[in-house]
C-alpha cells in the first residue's frame, strides 16, 4: 500500500481498514504525502477514525485505579482538539474542548500525529525533538502506550 496516493487513500473506507493496515499506509507515505493529508475533510475523516479507534484499542487491564483525562491538541490549518477522559476501566473520547482540567496536554502537529498514534513514531524521540509537547503530567503522558494497542507497521 506504500504506492497509494492521496486520491486512493480519499476514497478509503477508514472502518475497514485494521489498526496494522493504517500503521502500514502511514509509513508507506512520503512528508508532502502526509501534509496533503492535513487539510479539509480528509484531516477530519482521519482524526475522527483515530480518535474513534482508541476506545476500541483500550486496554482496560493496564490502567488500574487511574482517573486521568489526556487532552490531545492537534496543530494543522486549525487546531483540532480531542478530549481522552479514563476513569472506572473505561475510555472515553470526545471531540473539542471541555471545560474540565486535563491532567497532562499532548500537542504536535498533525504529521506528528500520525506517526506517533501509527506506532511509526518513538514519543521519547518525538519529545526530545519538539516535535510532541507535553503539559502537565509527564510521567502518565510517558506511560500513555501501555494504556491502548498501538499497531506496528
Amino acid at each position: 500500500m506504500a504506492d497509494h496516493s492521496i486520491d486512493d487513500l480519499a476514497a478509503l473506507d477508514f472502518s475497514s481498514v485494521s489498526p496494522q493496515e493504517f500503521a502500514k499506509i502511514v509509513k508507506g507515505l512520503s512528508a508532502s504525502q502526509i501534509k496533503e493529508i492535513a487539510h479539509g475533510e480528509l484531516r477530519t475523516r482521519v482524526l475522527a477514525e483515530v480518535f474513534g479507534r482508541m476506545e476500541r484499542q483500550f486496554r482496560p487491564e493496564a490502567t488500574g485505579s487511574l482517573n486521568a483525562m489526556i487532552r490531545w491538541k492537534v496543530a494543522g490549518e486549525t487546531e483540532a482538539v480531542y478530549e481522552t477522559a479514563i476513569a472506572n476501566g473505561t475510555c472515553t473520547v470526545t471531540e473539542g474542548r471541555s471545560n474540565a482540567e486535563p491532567r497532562v496536554t499532548l500537542m504536535m502537529a498533525d504529521a506528528d500525529f500520525l506517526k506517533l498514534v501509527s506506532g511509526n513514531g518513538n514519543p521519547v524521540t518525538m519529545f526530545m525533538m519538539r516535535k510532541l509537547k507535553i503539559a502537565g503530567d509527564v510521567g502518565l503522558a510517558s506511560g500513555l502506550t501501555r494504556y491502548f494497542d498501538i499497531p506496528k507497521a
